[in-house]
């Protein structure tokens, strides 16, 4: 099946539990936990805008939410958040840091 980017905006994302951000030396960092621990590939340093989209995926969110949040938070157009949140999420999916 062909997803559209009209259905993008409905699907779920939610950072998985064996990953924690933390702030080492002013920088914010994805580090594995448990099983994960193991796998330094899945350690990433994040940005302002990643550690905001981060903290809003503790919990299920929509594509459309995050892109809706991105737009308020940093009054950005909507097309920009909408590469933005995309880029991250592709990031998140190729590291198996989100279900």
């Amino acid at each position: 099946m062909c997803v559209s980017e009209n259905m993008l905006g409905w699907i779920i994302v939610v950072i998985k539990d064996n990953f924690l951000l933390k702030q080492i030396a002013g920088d914010y960092i994805v580090v594995p936990v448990g099983e994960k621990l193991v796998d330094f590939s899945a350690m990433i340093v994040l940005n302002e805008t990643g550690v905001f989209l981060w903290k809003l995926l503790k919990e299920e969110k929509t594509v459309t939410q995050l892109v809706e949040a991105v737009v308020a938070e940093y009054d950005i157009d909507r097309g920009t958040a909408e590469s933005d949140v995309g880029e991250f999420i592709a990031m998140l999916k190729e590291k198996d840091l989100v279900a």
